[in-house]
């Protein structure tokens, strides 16, 4: 972890003068400003707002930075492990990373700069390398962010076989799958994966209708009313349940029964949907043990645990036979 002395050391100045640049105390000369923000930059050295305050103890805080937190899934995974860090003593900052990297980054900057004890991150923006350079213990929910970041996610490959057999099972012999898919190296393109890895097995021909994450619903609905309409399909995996939803919608508007007609099934499983849309058929992620095991590997991190290069855990998900 990069100390003040590093940044006095790099810059050619003294601890001192450094501390003074950075309450901005005391007169300084605007080369040696200069020179010691280079060397902050160059070293990716955050001053610790909230740690210096309380004499360098332990903030208790983790920072929790994810894609949306209006999501069901993402909800109610932010939700339990709020919860169970609250019980073992910790409070959250909550950041709402969205569809936008700069957000994202800014985020990174503002946890880094106050010394958060940890930080879990779930997000959807590709290619923030400031992670490679991040000093907190971290780990992360199905991306894989940097080599030594831990990543924890379900079984996706798994998933993505159940949901494709069990529409096979259902008698389908023209599976489609609608995905997000952008072969983005993450672990959540494994459920495409477990998808074509079926349909080889069972000598059958796929189908990928990849729509972005952000698309927005209405135009999600149309595209695939269109495929509906224009394709012999009487199988479908969505690799999620809001869009599973939507493909439910879209067959009722153009006549085609569910599951008479359509064998249909999403992913994720959240106690939302399974509540207020029990006729779906999904895998369900194993949202409390992810949490429980993000939390743990965390926790062993601020203890002192250094990570070894690509770990990764992955957890079973089971399959939800929709009423």
């Amino acid at each position: 972890m990069t100390k003040l002395t590093d940044v006095a050391k790099k810059a050619g100045v003294s601890p001192t003068t450094v501390s003074r640049v950075l309450n901005n105390r005391g007169y300084i000369s605007n080369e040696t400003k200069i020179k010691v923000k280079n060397a902050m930059k160059e070293l990716n050295y955050h001053p610790n707002n909230i740690a210096r305050s309380l004499g360098g103890k332990s903030t208790h805080i983790i920072g929790l930075i994810f894609y949306d937190t209006s999501h069901p899934f993402f909800g109610e995974l932010i939700s339990k492990l709020e919860s169970m860090l609250f019980k073992k003593g910790y409070k959250v900052f909550l950041c709402n990373s969205a569809n936008s990297s700069e957000k994202e980054k800014r985020y990174l900057d503002m946890l880094s700069a106050n010394k958060v004890d940890g930080i879990i991150s779930g997000t959807h923006n590709l290619d923030i390398l400031e992670y490679q350079n991040i000093q907190a213990p971290i780990v992360s929910f199905d991306r894989n962010l940097a080599p030594f970041i831990p990543v924890v996610s379900s079984d996706n490959f798994k998933g993505g076989v159940k949901a494709t057999e069990y529409l096979i099972n259902q008698g389908a012999k023209d599976v489609h799958i609608i995905s997000s898919h952008l072969h983005s190296h993450n672990p959540t393109d494994a459920r495409v994966e477990g998808y074509f890895a079926t349909l080889k097995q069972h000598n059958l021909i796929p189908h990928e209708h990849a729509f972005s994450f952000t698309m927005s619903p209405t135009i999600k609905k149309e595209l695939i009313k269109k495929i509906l309409q224009s394709e012999s399909i009487d199988g479908l995996f969505c690799t999620d349940d809001l869009t599973a939803i939507l493909a439910y919608e879209a067959a009722q508007e153009v006549g085609i029964k569910v599951p008479k007609d359509l064998n249909l099934i999403g992913y994720d499983g959240t106690s939302l949907i399974r509540n207020y849309f029990p006729q779906l058929s999904t895998i369900q992620q194993p949202i409390e043990e992810i949490s429980n095991l993000l939390i743990e590997l965390l926790l062993k991190q601020i203890d002192g645990y250094k990570p070894e290069k690509n770990e990764t855990f992955k957890l079973p998900v089971k399959l939800i036979v929709g009423d």
